[in-house]
């Protein structure tokens, strides 16, 4: 059909070219996304676990050290994966091409569904907990105050977010910045403290129930504390010379957490004290009480806000990345493909991402805990795939030798194996924690059970529609013949 373009449709022509995925991002930006994923506010609570765990002191920096090794284990596997099949759709596009599209909507379903968004308004509510501490709103119950200000959250920085890229990452780097600066000042803080605490902690005996059992599930709550470096391969597609940077942020955002965390329990430690960090319920502010007295407390409350709208930021701006890639690759979800060219976002995916999470923290708001746990209870799905990802990269390699491959990893096999190795024994353990659990009178396994055989009807309904549409194409172009 002959058109004329008029300059209006013409620049809409031009914005169509650009809707895609293109290199805007920088080697900070990418940094200060990962650093504030995986920097939230479980370094607020881990390190009393991790203490209580270990058999003394060193056992309990090796932990954290050893969580920084496996890390960068993992980055490195990632670095490779991500240089060479570079995408928004990161781990998904990593399965999809390893395993198949079935496999790969399986975790597109959960995570886009379910873990991204209940993240998202876990760590709202986070935000909203500790925000009303601090500033709590007139008339209003604390819990009141707190669902509000979560509800606020994810509005603000929603619609932050669909205003482009670039107001998005501007916001996580100064977050990042606000966050690793408290955290440093949590560290001065126990400067400030009388050199007591560590004499009391060389005196204090070790706990009695640390053992090599105790040092694995201490493992535990430290690679979860380490997690979210690999959301980092959504961003692959995005960051300026990615072959060189993609490796070079997920390396130094890995040693920038490691070292902040191995300073931050130091802190905890120095303060303290081993018996006193291990028993203590929120070690940070213990810690700036004793420093600072009631405004301390309140500075580590407002820290574990910022902490979390952090985390929030960058997960809608990596999360959003699994809806485009799924509506790539499905047809019925076309629509979630959506890309704004010059606003550099998955707009429809953002929204639908958004409005998931705010109804979400509408049912947290009515299950209360009950909600934490139904979203907690899916990290076994979690890890499945996590550990899938890093097979991919065996797969991958066998089934593609002659793919280009910017970058790696060394001491192949040596290296992934580690990494996979550390996946199957997080997924061993979540499902050990999962089964002894139980939620509103039913095996707590049941939710990742749940989730899955959701996504498998969606599957069906996703290929039956598909095979429709192919159906009434043939018939369309029959007629035309």
């Amino acid at each position: 059909m002959d058109m004329q373009i008029s300059p209006i449709t013409a620049h809409e022509t031009s914005a169509e070219r650009q809707a895609h995925p293109r290199p805007l991002l920088g080697l900070r930006e990418a940094v200060t996304l990962i650093v504030g994923i995986v920097v939230g506010a479980g370094i607020f609570k881990a390190p009393a676990l991790v203490a209580g765990m270990s058999a003394g002191a060193g056992s309990m920096f090796l932990a954290w050290l050893l969580g920084g090794a496996v890390s960068l284990a993992g980055a490195l596997c990632y670095a490779e994966l991500s240089t060479a099949y570079a995408h928004a759709g990161g781990d998904y596009h990593f399965l999809q091409r390893a395993y198949g599209r079935a496999v790969a909507f399986l975790f597109g379903w959960a995570r886009y569904a379910v873990i991204t968004t209940g993240s998202i308004a876990l760590l709202a509510f986070v935000f909203g907990d500790y925000l009303a501490r601090v500033a709590p709103l007139p008339g209003l119950a604390p819990g009141w105050s707190g669902t509000l200000y979560a509800g606020a959250a994810v509005l603000v920085l929603g619609l932050l977010n669909l205003h482009g890229l670039r107001a998005g990452s501007a916001a996580q780097t100064w977050l990042t910045l606000l966050e690793v600066g408290g955290l440093l000042l949590v560290a001065a803080a126990a400067l400030l403290l009388p050199g007591a605490a560590v004499h009391t902690a060389a005196q204090a005996p070790a706990p009695a129930a640390a053992g090599h059992a105790s040092f694995g599930l201490a493992m535990v709550f430290v690679l979860l504390t380490y997690g979210g470096w690999n959301e980092a391969a959504y961003l692959s597609a995005e960051v300026r010379d990615g072959a060189v940077n993609m490796v070079r942020s997920l390396v130094l955002a890995v040693l920038i957490v490691t070292g902040l965390y191995l300073l931050v329990t130091w802190s905890y430690w120095h303060g303290l004290g081993m018996a006193a960090l291990a028993a203590s319920p929120a070690p940070a502010a213990e810690l700036m009480r004793r420093a600072f007295g009631r405004g301390g407390e309140q500075a580590i409350a407002l820290l574990v806000a910022i902490s979390s709208l952090t985390s929030i930021n960058a997960t809608m701006i990596v999360g959003a990345r699994t809806g485009y890639a799924m509506g790539r690759d499905w047809r019925p979800l076309a629509w979630l493909a959506r890309w704004d060219g010059r606003r550099a976002t998955p707009t429809l995916a953002m929204l639908v991402q958004c409005g998931a999470a705010l109804l979400l923290v509408g049912i947290g708001a009515a299950l209360g805990g009950g909600f934490r746990a139904m979203v907690e209870f899916t990290a076994p799905v979690f890890w499945l795939f996590f550990l899938l990802s890093g097979i991919s990269l065996f797969v991958l390699r066998r089934r593609e030798p002659g793919r280009a491959r910017p970058y790696r990893v060394p001491l192949f096999p040596l290296l992934p194996l580690l990494f996979c190795a550390s996946c199957a024994y997080m997924l061993w353990s979540s499902l050990s924690y999962v089964s002894s659990q139980t939620l509103g009178g039913l095996n707590a396994a049941w939710i990742g059970i749940a989730v899955l055989a959701a996504g498998l009807l969606l599957l069906a309904f996703l290929h039956q529609d598909e095979a429709l549409q192919d159906v009434n194409q043939a018939n369309h172009d029959e007629e035309s013949r």
